[in-house]
């Protein structure tokens, strides 16, 4: 403890007796997955949290003393954090959630000084509070509230950057208990009584933030830009491109390259052939393996980055395992967020250190270290994927009697041979999906999964009883979906939904149906033929299905009603609104389209036809014609398809400027080749 005259003279600060209370905040309700774990206070910046960083910026701008005010659950995670702080620190434990007025009034009423300095514990890059309070001063005001530059800097307010200064006898206008927001509750009461509030726009952002997006861009507001501009004197230094600061024991391989500011932390280590694109935060004891790429991200203490995984504008949590060739982008991963323990080690496909002895020790573990890099290897993965295995032959042994059905239905009728095609369509969507569906956490919904499998049961049993085929072969896609609930959980379900209704494409129509829309298919197909040659000039008659031009007489039979184009093209649309990425209305339309195109692309094979039967003679050249014209109707509509596309990319999407990012060799005398 210091002497009480020491203590004294450092809370004048300016001419001014200043009481500090930093705002912890507790945690967020469900916007943010981690914030709703650990208060964002308590986020990691390097070796502390930045909580304790703010501590260390105000003990530097000469304060000696400061008020933290936090929930009642996090009371120990706060005290540890602030344990080392170079000044003194009364923290305050809200018991009920009092407000950020609410906290001014716990945290100083018993000594409000001549001014009191209210800021967030959230904030990474906070500003010179000596110019802050000489403003608040000149300016007059009862209270002073602190925005961050808006889009014409310091002309206008952007949003705020939670800094209060105020007067000591704004506490009077705070309720003596219970809970008082600034915004909802003092200023109003302040302004009723005739007192003034005043802005001050800050020159640079404060970088505050609340969630991962924010944190990431107060990492660049943090990190320095250019050379010259230092965070702390000595403690950046320029790396080729690169403006790194790196700990104690780092180890970055000669062949790994860093751009931008990079913030490396004690012991972390950086594998051959690495990128890192800044501003970017690796961790103490953070190890990247080869070929990985970290661009605009934040990987925390003691995570681990397999080979050849991909990291942008996402946050890696303390003690994360990423499996190799991982793609996270815009995301939280999280060990701590995945629920139970063996869900994180399934979904990460890494044994931890206790029970990595047992996975080496069983059948499975030792199947697993055989395995090819890339591959996941815990023996508990591996056990489960035997699992699903067996789940699957059996789900193919009994439905083969339907498959076989299936499969004649495909070979029989033009109508539904593009069906053949959507299973294997389907499983190159999932091959393609795995990275995305790798670090989802496998939670099986027992109950909801065995109801939807006697669901799906009950429908295949009433299709066998009353010889209804459309029932038993619709009853595949339900089983399907019952299975993946029951094995893989709510998650997966939603993420392999949109495949799952895709399969649906390989079913025929029901039988009823395809009867009620044959003929008025047939009569449309034969008009709009007729309409499109009557444009073009032809001397043309139309008698029921059959068009007469010139001498030659064309039958537009039941086959070239175009249900069969209206199949295929389903099935196309339906595969590139799966491998696009675009917004779901977008594939919405994208879908819905597909009905005009048949159309289109059948009359317009109609009318070429017919055409070129009054040109060719023979019945074998007009067979060859008439089937590779149907053929050619693919190309033409997939051409309408990627022009509906780039139609909707053009409508929806503002021009972007393309900023080339350069990525340059770091120089190898630096670090030593592990």
């Amino acid at each position: 403890m210091r002497p009480v005259q020491e203590m004294t003279s450092q809370r004048r600060r300016y001419g001014l007796d200043v009481r500090v209370v930093v705002l912890v905040g507790g945690r967020d309700f469900g916007r943010c997955p981690l914030a709703a774990q650990t208060p964002t206070a308590l986020w990691p910046l390097a070796e502390k949290p930045v909580l304790a960083h703010l501590l260390d910026h105000l003990a530097e701008a000469g304060f000696g003393q400061a008020a933290v005010c936090c929930a009642y659950d996090d009371a120990a995670a706060v005290k540890r954090a602030v344990r080392n702080a170079p000044l003194d620190v009364t923290l305050v434990v809200e018991e009920l959630p009092a407000g950020t007025a609410g906290c001014l009034r716990d945290g100083v009423a018993a000594d409000p000084g001549d001014l009191i300095l209210a800021l967030s514990g959230s904030m990474l890059a906070p500003p010179a509070l000596e110019d802050l309070i000489e403003a608040h001063r000149a300016g007059g005001a009862e209270l002073t509230i602190v925005f961050n530059p808006g889009r014409d800097g310091e002309r206008s307010p952007g949003g705020p950057a939670e800094i209060y200064l105020c007067r000591p006898e704004v506490l009077s206008h705070v309720p003596p208990g219970g809970y008082c927001d600034i915004k909802e509750g003092l200023i109003p009461a302040l302004l009723r009584a005739g007192g003034a509030v005043r802005p001050v726009v800050l020159g640079r952002e404060a970088g505050n933030f609340h969630n991962r997006r924010g944190y990431l861009e107060a990492l660049r507001v943090l990190f320095p830009q250019e050379p010259g501009r230092d965070l702390d004197a000595g403690a950046w230094a320029p790396t080729g491109s690169a403006f790194a600061r790196q700990g104690a024991d780092v180890l970055v391989h000669p062949t790994a390259r860093l751009h931008g500011p990079v913030l490396i932390g004690d012991r972390a280590r950086l594998a051959e052939e690495v990128v890192v694109v800044g501003p970017a935060m690796i961790g103490p004891d953070v190890s990247v393996d080869a070929q990985s790429v970290i661009a605009r991200s934040a990987v925390w203490a003691h995570a681990h980055v397999g080979a050849r995984c991909e990291i942008r504008e996402s946050i890696l949590d303390c003690h994360t395992q990423l499996p190799a060739g991982t793609e996270i982008v815009d995301r939280t991963i999280s060990p701590r967020l995945s629920g139970r323990r063996s869900d994180r080690l399934l979904r990460s496909g890494l044994p931890d250190d206790g029970c990595r002895a047992e996975a080496a020790r069983s059948f499975f573990g030792r199947l697993a270290a055989g395995l090819p890099e890339g591959v996941p290897r815990s023996g508990r993965a591996l056990a489960y994927a035997s699992g699903g295995l067996i789940v699957l032959a059996a789900f193919l042994w009994s439905f083969w009697p339907t498959f076989a059905d299936l499969w004649d239905v495909w070979h029989r009728s033009d109508e539904y041979s593009s069906g053949l095609l959507v299973p294997f369509l389907a499983g190159y969507v999932l091959w393609l999906r795995r990275r995305e569906l790798q670090p989802t956490a496998i939670r099986p919904a027992l109950w909801f999964g065995l109801g939807a499998f006697l669901v799906a049961q009950a429908v295949r049993g009433a299709g066998t009883g009353f010889y209804y085929s459309s029932a038993e072969r619709v009853s595949i896609v339900l089983t399907l979906a019952a299975l993946v609930l029951l094995v893989l959980g709510w998650r997966y379900l939603v993420k392999v939904a949109s495949i799952l209704l895709f399969l649906c494409l390989m079913l025929p129509w029901p039988h009823r149906i395809q009867s009620a829309v044959t003929l008025p298919l047939q009569r449309w197909s034969t008009t709009a033929a007729v309409f499109c040659l009557e444009l073009a000039g032809y001397d043309i008659r139309q008698d029921g299905n059959v068009i007469h031009i010139g001498h030659a007489s064309v039958a537009v039979a039941e086959a070239c009603n175009g249900l069969r184009m209206i199949t295929a093209f389903f099935v196309i649309s339906g595969l590139v609104a799966l491998l696009v990425k675009r917004a779901w209305w977008e594939k919405l339309i994208l879908l819905g389209s597909s009905l005009p195109i048949a159309f289109l692309c059948n009359t317009l094979r109609l009318a070429v036809t017919a055409v070129a039967f009054t040109l060719i003679e023979g019945e074998e050249w007009e067979q060859r014609f008439h089937d590779w014209g149907g053929y050619m109707m693919m190309p033409v509509a997939l051409a309408l398809v990627v022009g509906e596309l780039w139609l909707l990319a053009r409508l929806t999407t503002p021009p972007l400027e393309v900023e080339p990012v350069i990525i340059s060799r770091r120089s190898t005398q630096q670090v030593a080749d592990p």
